[in-house]
């Protein structure tokens, strides 16, 4: 997200003079269902508890003409506004508006709408049973041991929209339907290239109904990464093949979601529930002003998102939002996971029940987020989800920037980390191959209670691409030095304890050309160029034996943090650049004895001591291959410059 990120924040005041903000409303204890659609009768719904009246208005189009019907609400329980129509509105669009001190608010689509017209300025009245494709029903997540988790972070267009992609449907959700997509030179692209790759999570930039591209204009250039919400509750428009048909978003978010467990992957949304695009022009403000955001002392919008509001996941109705827009993305479209943005906005108190909810559904979701903010959240920082308060979390991890850092250099690109031979990295790159849990090598202090919440990364969405990095960190360095400075940091990520994370594109060396925030700039900077799969195939090759290796040796991914402690040990090296460890006693984990890595980022040979031994050399000199490059039985180990080096003890 286009934003600065910072960890730990000082504690502002909240206000309570901005209309609802502090009073102690009703949530109802039902589902909010704001529309059911039931055939012969529609049956709506709007939470305006402070409402002096609520109407619901019908139209014939999702954005054009006027009302063709007004219906007034009736008050029930739980601060809800009710109404019935009695008579099939299938295909009919809808939106409410509430009186307060004697003045009708603007008309919204609600704040959970499920179906919405083109730009989701409307809900939809649809017909669920015609949402689903053929063989939903018998849809099912592919079973991926924790052992072997390998998240990939994707953008639609980014991945397909290129030409070079040969996708038929590109920068839309059918784009993951394709198989046998390849690009000029026959290598494969798409769904196939991810199974190619060994990776077996994708995760999905916002994928929901989001502000700032016009769907009804969408012959003209448009770009953004999406984390501007606007209708939490239904996919986004842009990437479906017809914005104006409510069921065209729905059907084909279903069709690719269902191709991806069949190609047998996870699927993980990327949520944005911490703040919304506009807080004037958003559900939340048009039914219950001043209750669903955080305000500053003076009155204004709190800005812990950096983008002019941040919502109060404390606040009773916002945790029941939270909670079932999420049980309705994993039981209505089957998602496996989510990845929260800016998650250190929400209370801890709020994601722990989220938590318990959601492994109701799914005893296997997997849940991580940014455990930071923009700026500060106008809300106690220890009651919050940081960083430093994940151990705190149930079953829910964070993005380690620790090793993100270390690994490849600071934010403001002055240099290129560990990679790039420079010193002061090693704990860093310790604590992050430990995956955050406290160990006796690691001097950096645990904020992870098991290494499953410790997310290991390199880069992501949120950054320059590795390419672009050490171009600019390390201008002197040749072409051949900087794509061994990519294989070593995903190395480090891929034999780190925890959760590994790929951004996607590293893997054929891709380029924003040069750009670092590209949340909004156009294909011809953010879409992968398939032809640098064939000219960089060496460095795909190298991450697909780096997954392989991880998914045959699960020693590289004990699941407590007692386990990481006694197994792990770091060895001693002279080089102050270079990091080596073993895991042992891998009897029942693993088909090996034991691992040996080293991690050499510096410019010269390292050699370390290890236990003498017949071992398998898994990845030496910037290449890898899971069958192995070769035997070795000695005791000691060697790197050369900018490479990393695996060892497997045989049984």
């Amino acid at each position: 997200m286009k934003r600065f990120l910072i960890s730990m924040l000082p504690v502002l005041a909240i206000v309570s003079s901005c209309g609802d903000a502090s009073k102690d409303l009703p949530v109802p204890a039902e589902p909010l269902e704001e529309c059911i659609y039931l055939g012969e009768k529609t049956v709506f719904s709007v939470w305006a508890p402070g409402a002096e009246a609520a109407q619901v208005r019908l139209y014939r189009s999702g954005a054009d003409g006027s009302a063709f019907k007004i219906v007034n609400m009736e008050k029930a329980k739980g601060g809800l506004w009710k109404a019935e129509v009695g008579e099939d509105i299938c295909g009919t669009f809808y939106t409410f508006t509430v009186r307060r001190e004697g003045k009708w608010l603007e008309e919204t689509a609600g704040i959970a709408a499920k179906a919405v017209g083109v730009n989701g300025l409307r809900g939809a009245v649809v017909d669920w049973s015609r949402t689903n494709p053929e063989g939903w029903e018998r849809d099912k997540s592919p079973e991926v041991e924790p052992s072997d988790i390998i998240v990939y972070e994707m953008h639609h267009r980014d991945f397909t929209a290129h030409k070079s992609s040969g996708n038929p449907h590109p920068g839309k959700f059918l784009a993951l339907t394709a198989r046998g997509t390849v690009n000029p030179e026959g290598l494969s692209t798409g769904i196939d290239h991810l199974r190619e790759l060994g990776v077996t999570c994708v995760q999905l930039l916002p994928s929901t109904d989001y502000a700032t591209i016009d769907e009804a204009a969408l012959d003209c250039p448009q770009y953004n990464w999406g984390y501007d919400p606007q209708n939490y509750n239904a996919p986004e428009g842009s990437y479906s093949t017809n914005p104006f048909d409510p069921y065209s978003r729905i059907r084909e978010f279903k069709q690719m979601v269902q191709s991806l467990h069949e190609a047998g992957f996870k699927v993980i949304l990327d949520v944005v529930y911490n703040h919304t695009f506009s807080a004037s022009k958003s559900g939340f403000e048009r039914t219950v002003p001043g209750y669903f955001y955080r305000f500053n002392e003076d009155g204004s919008f709190a800005n812990g998102s950096g983008c002019g509001n941040e919502t109060a996941s404390e606040k009773g109705m916002f945790r029941k939002f939270m909670t079932e827009s999420l049980q309705w993305w994993m039981t209505e479209y089957h998602i496996d996971g989510f990845r929260f943005d800016l998650m250190a906005i929400h209370d801890i108190a709020t994601m722990n029940y989220i938590s318990e909810r959601l492994h109701a559904i799914s005893p296997d979701v997997i849940l991580y987020g940014e455990g930071w903010a923009a700026m500060a959240p106008a809300y106690p920082a220890e009651k919050l989800s940081f960083k430093d308060n994940v151990a705190q979390l149930d079953r829910i991890g964070a993005f380690s920037d620790n090793i993100r850092d270390a690994l490849r250099g600071p934010l403001d690109c002055s240099n290129a980390g560990f990679v790039g031979g420079i010193e002061g990295n090693v704990p860093n790159v310790i604590f992050g191959l430990v995956g955050g849990v406290s160990h006796p090598d690691s001097s950096v202090p645990a904020w992870a209670a098991e290494p499953l919440q410790h997310v290991s990364y390199a880069s992501c969405h949120d950054d320059h691409c590795l390419r672009d990095r050490f171009e600019i960190a390390a201008p002197e360095a040749s072409e051949a030095e900087r794509i061994r400075m990519v294989k070593l940091a995903q190395t480090a990520v891929l034999v780190s304890q925890g959760l590994p994370f790929l951004y996607n594109g590293e893997e054929v060396y891709r380029s924003k050309q040069g750009h670092k925030n590209t949340y909004n700039m156009p294909d011809q900077v953010n879409a992968i160029d398939w032809n640098l799969k064939s000219r960089y195939k060496d460095l795909f090759d190298y991450c697909a034996a780096l997954c392989a290796i991880r998914h045959a040796h699960h020693g590289f991914c004990l699941t407590d943090g007692t386990s990481v402690a006694e197994k792990v040990s770091f060895l001693k090296v002279d080089n102050p650049c270079a990091v080596a460890f073993s895991i042992n006693s891998l009897e029942g984990i693993d088909s090996a004895k034991s691992l040996v890595v080293l991690l050499n980022g510096s410019k010269e040979p390292v050699k370390v001591d290890i236990p003498h031994g017949s071992y398998v050399v898994l990845c030496s000199d910037a290449e890898a291959s899971v069958d192995g490059l070769g035997a070795y039985t000695g005791s000691m180990i060697s790197a050369d410059p900018i490479s990393a080096t695996i060892l497997a003890q045989a049984e």
